[in-house]
């Protein structure tokens, strides 16, 4: 019989059955489609030439150039705020507190390495970082060189005392001994959120035992996520629902971010308007310096080329503007001439009209609201955003984005978690790549995307909990997340508890840092006329182009649609870079097709198998 040339139509569908969704692709994991067929994607490789680990879960990776042009790229995880350039990486997360005279003191006890810290008020949060300096005394026979070091609060005690592992153990048991200064970073916040106050939220210590948490002082149901953006060439870092700072690319790295004077202290988000270039802070304070007046759908802006002043005066362009439809604004991005404003509920639209109003608002769609504060993003003046339901675009009108596999990622993901959903753009495969957990998951486990020019679907399971494109440096970066690492990170800090984030370099090479990648792809069933005949698949001539390594073939027989599938008799099928042909013995009424590769610098691209194929007998 005639050679049949097998035709298969781009992207992943799920809204159909594995037979419904015949003539296509159902399943795919590390895979992506372009110009209509599908091939694997692109691998990693540590970024920067000395790997290093971070402390906590990045939520926002992000870089720029100063005005000389060199890179510079800033991570923000739940813990830290970290820069990088030429190579090196520093701490730039800024200072909550400094106490100086040598106010602090410290309780030990023999034999142990525990410390209880004095500070009366410290303000500070389990897993919160500190820093000591001048100690004198020898508190308990622990040194002062070991106290003169950055710590982890490993528990908090009251409002007056907390405890830090001292990497010796004390010699005597001591209370009140020796004094030190401190400086406090910000306090951190933790990697994931909670559906509402119950057991097991917040500190341990905490209210009593065996009684649930509610609204007290330090414990919050959000997780913790920064935004990043530029004004000129300074990076400003707003910590999502709190304070704003700012950080001069200093290619000493030996500076910290600091607070923006007379700037809101408590906003949801905040972007630098361009070209008119003002500080924009969304559901932000309607009493500037007061978190208690927080409205979260209160926008407040700038003095033009002033990020410090947002009094609105006679002389300045500063002012605000509250938002209607909507209970909170979630988040903002640049988009063609305006900046597109999302709440829970609705899309605005904020223009720049220049003097006397500055700003014009105007509700741009309802019923659309977006997942999280990194869920949406601009190409080329169309934005893509993720909502609880369904995934929307804005090209001048807001519409549902038809997607054929709507149902696996809204039926499957974990809501209370949508912080932590991010998107990221590729531009180099035209592709919009939202990540996000599964129902089961609290942590980023797959991944949704998008190719805006062909109008495919893609899913995966490679998790990245920060993307950033092509721009200030040669290839995507990207950072992973492990929960249980312990790895050192860039500075001696005593009492780490785990959870590290590594930076990578995507679309680099063709590995998982150096190991195989798992990729594979799944087509629908197909059959011979109505499916009423049993098929006989004597042989196939596969068509692969730039395959590397050898790649697996698999058919799998099933004579109805309910049926369990079975593979063939000489299955699985090894396909070579230079195979010509396979001979298989395939019998049943559908017949499923699925190619994986799983070797180190292994590649490929499907084009279209021919098969031989012939009706057959039910016996």
């Amino acid at each position: 019989m005639a050679l049949l040339r097998l035709f298969l139509k781009p992207g992943i569908d799920k809204q159909n059955t594995e037979y419904g969704a015949e003539g296509g692709w159902t399943n795919g994991d590390y895979v992506r489609f372009r110009y209509g067929l599908p091939e694997k994607i692109g691998g990693w490789t540590d970024f920067g030439s000395i790997p290093v680990d971070l402390l906590g879960m990045a939520t926002q990776v992000f870089t720029w150039t100063d005005l000389d042009g060199s890179p510079f790229a800033a991570v923000g995880t739940n813990k830290k705020v970290y820069a990088f350039y030429g190579g090196t990486w520093a701490d730039i997360t800024p200072i909550r507190r400094t106490v100086t005279g040598g106010a602090i003191t410290f309780d030990t006890t023999s034999g142990s390495t525990t410390v209880v810290v004095n500070d009366t008020a410290h303000g500070a949060l389990l897993g919160d970082f500190v820093t000591f300096s001048s100690v004198t005394g020898n508190p308990g026979g622990i040194t002062n060189a070991s106290l003169n070091n950055q710590f982890e609060i490993t528990e908090i005690v009251n409002a007056n005392e907390y405890k830090i592992t001292a990497p010796m153990q004390a010699s005597s048991t001591a209370t009140a001994a020796g004094t030190a200064n401190a400086e406090y970073q910000i306090n951190t916040g933790s990697p994931i959120a909670y559906f509402d106050f119950g057991w097991g939220v917040g500190t341990w210590g905490t209210g009593t035992w065996g009684t649930p948490r509610t609204g007290v002082a330090g414990v919050q149901l959000s997780a913790q996520v920064w935004q990043f953006d530029t004004y000129g060439e300074n990076l400003i870092l707003q910590y999502v629902n709190g304070g704003i700072y700012e950080w001069p690319p200093v290619p000493t790295l030996n500076t910290r971010a600091t607070v923006i004077a007379n700037a809101p202290t408590k906003s949801k988000f905040a972007l630098v308007s361009t070209p008119d270039r003002h500080l924009v802070c969304f559901g932000t304070e309607t009493t500037i310096g007061s978190p208690t007046t927080q409205d979260p759908m209160f926008v407040r802006f700038s003095s033009q080329e002033n990020i410090n002043d947002f009094t609105p005066t006679a002389t300045n362009t500063a002012g605000g503007q509250r938002l209607t439809d909507g209970n909170e604004i979630i988040s903002a991005i640049r988009s063609r001439g305006q900046i597109l404003i999302f709440t829970d509920l609705s899309l605005h639209g904020q223009q720049y009209l220049g003097p006397p109003y500055t700003f014009g608002f105007q509700q741009l769609g309802a019923n659309c609201g977006i997942m999280g504060p990194h869920a949406a993003a601009d190409v080329n003046g169309v934005a893509y955003w993720m909502g609880k339901e369904a995934f929307f675009v804005f090209d001048g009108t807001v519409k549902k984005l038809p997607c054929t596999v709507q149902d696996y990622v809204f039926k499957d993901i974990n809501l209370v978690q949508a912080q932590q959903v991010h998107v990221g753009i590729n531009t180099q495969f035209n592709e919009v790549t939202w990540w996000y957990c599964s129902a089961d998951s609290d942590y980023i486990d797959r991944n949704v995307t998008y190719n805006y020019l062909e109008n495919v679907w893609s899913i995966g399971t490679m998790a990245r909990t920060a993307w950033r494109d092509v721009g200030s440096f040669n290839k995507p970066l990207a950072s992973e997340y492990d929960e249980d690492s312990t790895a050192s990170t860039i500075s001696t800090i005593y009492g780490l508890t785990p959870g590290r984030t590594v930076i990578y370099n995507q679309e680099d090479g063709k590995n998982a840092n150096g190991a195989a990648i798992d990729s594979f792809i799944t087509s629908g069933y197909f059959d011979i006329g109505d499916g009423d005949q049993m098929l006989f698949m004597s042989r196939f001539i596969p068509d692969f182009k730039n395959q590397e390594g050898n790649l697996t073939v698999h058919l799998l027989l099933r004579a109805f649609p309910q049926a369990t599938a079975t593979p063939s008799s000489l299955d699985p099928y090894t396909i070579t870079p230079t195979t010509e042909k396979v001979d298989t013995r395939a019998r049943g009424r559908q017949i499923q097709l699925r190619i994986q590769s799983n070797v180190v610098d292994g590649n490929w691209r499907f084009g279209t198998m021919r098969v031989d194929i012939r009706s057959d007998g039910l016996r």
